[in-house]
């Protein structure tokens, strides 16, 4: 009869340290993101932030997610100093960021999602980035920057009306960056180069009126008018595109015909 051999204590307590000890320890790993309006700064407290979400993108398990709070950030960085490789620009005293340390027990690549400006859910955008994070191995600084692409457009006149066939309706907007950040004819958001229109739509959605806005005098603000036809119309949508810059953004208000 074959006899089994039984380890010694001490070589099975050495044998469980040493699985013990292949298992990954978790490591703390901060890390840094900022959303961006393209072309522009930082998105800042006074347009309601971003939404910051970073999920596994492996399991889906959502790891972190918040707003992004601060300001704007350096104009003189962001928009008008030249920038060298790996010269930090966003990471200023104060400038919006969302920050979170995570455990990380192996390398693990995440999904970073943006969505902003919060205050003006019309105008909101989402983007996302993926990459491989590794444990103990901190992402601060500028950290990981998610540019969102569009403008802020405001319809300030005309509200919610009824309007007649014939009327010629006043038109004013504001139309900003998706920072907050003001535009104008020369400005260093120079909406020289915009083409900023109001077109009505018909009942049947097409557009039937348009015609282009021009700069108000007031920063940021735009004018024109335009006429309803015979056809009527249901709503007035107020478009901003920097096709160059790759900027796109509008805005709507609804509209009733009156009876006749």
């Amino acid at each position: 009869m074959r006899t089994r051999l039984a380890l010694p204590l001490f070589l099975l307590a050495g044998l469980l340290v040493t699985a013990a000890h292949a298992q990954p320890q978790p490591e703390s790993t901060r890390v840094v993101v900022r959303a961006a309006s393209n072309d522009a700064k930082l998105i800042q407290d006074p347009v309601g932030g971003a939404h910051i979400r970073i999920v596994n993108t492996e399991t889906g398990e959502v790891l972190a997610e918040g707003t992004q709070r601060g300001d704007s950030g350096s104009t003189d960085k962001i928009m008008r100093q030249p920038r060298e490789r790996g010269t930090s620009i966003y990471d200023t005293p104060g400038a919006a960021h969302f920050e979170t340390t995570l455990m990380l027990a192996r390398p693990t690549q995440v999904t970073v999602t943006a969505r902003g400006p919060l205050d003006y859910p019309h105008a909101q955008q989402r983007t996302s980035k993926t990459l491989l994070l590794m444990p103990g191995e901190h992402l601060t600084g500028d950290g990981i920057v998610l540019p969102l692409h569009g403008f802020i457009v405001e319809a300030l006149q005309p509200t919610e009306r009824s309007v007649s066939a014939g009327e010629t309706i006043d038109v004013r907007a504001r139309v900003r960056m998706m920072c907050g950040c003001p535009t104008e004819p020369g400005g260093l958001w120079d909406s020289s180069r915009y083409t900023i229109r109001a077109e009505l739509v018909g009942p049947s959605g097409g557009v039937v009126a348009a015609t282009p806005l021009s700069y108000a005098g007031t920063t940021s603000e735009y004018e024109g008018s335009v006429t309803v036809p015979e056809g009527g119309a249901t709503q007035l949508r107020v478009t901003a595109v920097d096709a160059e810059r790759v900027n796109t953004g509008a805005t709507t208000v609804d509209l009733a015909m009156d009876a006749e």
